[in-house]
C-alpha cells in the first residue's frame, strides 16, 4: 500500500471511531483508547515551539521531537498533509538542522548521545518515502549519515560479552541492551527502504541481544544482569522485528511479562509502555490479547485533562511530551501505520 494513501486521519481526529470493531470483546476500550489519542495529539500540538521542536523540561530535544513527531504518524498523520502535516515538517527540519558534520544527532544533558541517536535515525527512516520535495532530499541524505554512524559505532573493537551491541557515546567499547534496542530498530527500519546496511550488522547485533537473555525469562541490562518487564519488552521487540519470530528467548520473555506485567512504578516505566506493548503486538495471539486489555486499563486512567501523560519516577527530567508521546505510539500501534510495527 503506498505510504500517503492510508484513510483520512481528519476523519479519525473528528469522530475517534473505533479501528476494531469486528473483534471487540466485552470489556475492550477502543473507543477509549481513540479518544485518548486524538487528546494526547492535541495536547502534543500544542506544545510545539515556534522553531519546530519539542521540549524535554524547557530544553529542545531532537530525541523527543522525534518521538512526537512518530506519534503522529503512528495515528495515521503524514508530512505536508492534513491538520497536523506542517507541524510534522517542521519538527523533521528542526531535527535535521541539529545532525552534525559526523551524522551524530545532537542531544541533551541527562542521556547519552546515542539514546538521541537512535531514536532520531528511526524516525527519519519512518518519514522516508512520505516527505516530498527539498525535505525528501535532506531526509534522506540525513538518514544514510545517521546510519553509517550507527554502523562505524558497532564496529568499535570490544570483548565478547559486548560485540555487537551499542553505548551511550560512539566510540564506546562496550554495550548494553537499552542503547542497543534503538540502534537495532532503526538499522531494521532504513534497511526495509533500502539503505545499505549489511545482514551481518543486524545478525551481530541480535546475537547480542541474545546474549542478554536470562534463564528464567526476560532480557538484562548486559549479559549476565537481571531482567525487568522493561528489559523483557525491549528484548522481545528487537527480536521479532528483526524476523526471529517466537525465537525461544522471546516466547520465554512474553510468558514472564504475562505473569510480571508492567506497573507504574517500575523503573522506566514510559520506556515499558512503549517496548512492551509494541513486542507483545509483534509476538501476537493470546500475547497480545492480554497485553492490550493490561496496557489500556493502565494508562488511559493516567490521561490528564489536558490530554498529556504524567511525569513520573526516573523519567520525570524527560517531560510530559516524552510521556505522552511514548503511550500514544503504545495505544495506536494497532493502527499499523507506522512501517516498522506491522507484522
Amino acid at each position: 500500500m503506498n505510504r500517503r494513501c492510508h484513510c483520512s486521519a481528519l476523519l479519525l481526529l473528528l469522530l475517534a471511531v473505533p479501528r476494531f470493531e469486528a473483534v471487540a470483546q466485552p470489556g475492550d476500550r477502543s473507543r477509549e483508547t481513540d479518544q485518548a489519542v486524538v487528546r494526547a495529539l492535541q495536547f502534543l500540538a500544542s506544545e510545539q515551539q515556534g522553531s519546530g521542536a519539542w521540549r524535554a523540561n524547557n530544553r529542545d530535544a531532537p530525541s523527543v521531537t522525534s518521538l512526537a513527531i512518530m506519534a503522529f504518524l503512528a495515528v495515521g498523520h503524514t508530512p505536508g498533509d492534513g491538520p497536523y502535516g506542517a507541524r510534522i515538517e517542521n519538527g523533521i527540519r528542526w531535527v535535521l538542522d541539529h545532525q552534525d558534520d559526523t551524522g551524530l544527532f545532537r542531544h541533551v544533558a541527562g542521556s547519552g548521545p546515542m539514546y538521541t541517536h537512535g531514536i532520531c535515525t528511526l524516525m527519519l527512516a519512518e518519514v522516508s518515502g512520505m516527505v516530498r520535495g527539498d525535505l525528501a532530499l535532506r531526509v534522506r541524505q540525513g538518514l544514510e549519515r545517521a546510519v553509517r554512524l550507527i554502523l562505524v559505532a558497532q564496529a568499535v573493537p570490544k570483548g565478547p560479552r559486548h560485540l555487537g551491541g551499542w553505548r551511550y557515546q560512539p566510540g564506546a567499547n562496550d554495550s548494553d541492551l537499552s542503547v542497543t534496542g534503538w540502534q537495532l530498530l532503526a538499522l531494521r527500519a532504513a534497511k526495509d527502504i533500502g539503505c545499505d546496511v549489511p545482514a551481518e550488522a543486524i545478525e551481530l547485533a541480535v546475537a547480542y541481544v541474545r546474549q542478554c537473555a536470562t534463564p528464567q525469562g526476560g532480557f538484562g541490562y548486559q549479559p549476565g544482569h537481571g531482567t525487568s518487564p522493561t528489559r523483557a519488552g525491549t528484548g522481545i521487540l528487537c527480536l521479532e522485528i528483526c524476523g526471529e519470530h517466537h525465537a525461544d528467548e522471546t516466547m520465554r520473555a512474553a510468558e514472564y511479562l504475562l505473569r510480571q506485567p508492567l506497573r507504574p512504578n517500575d523503573s522506566f516505566f514510559y520506556y515499558g509502555v512503549y517496548y512492551c506493548t509494541v513486542g507483545m503486538f509483534q509476538v501476537g495471539d493470546r500475547h497480545w490479547e492480554t497485553t492490550r486489555t493490561q496496557m489500556a486499563n493502565l494508562l488511559l486512567p493516567m490521561q490528564l485533562p489536558d490530554g498529556s501523560w504524567p511525569n513520573q519516577g526516573r523519567e520525570s527530567a524527560y517531560g510530559r511530551v516524552y510521556a505522552t508521546a511514548m503511550s500514544v505510539l503504545a495505544l495506536a500501534v494497532e493502527y499499523r501505520y507506522l512501517p516498522i510495527y506491522q507484522r
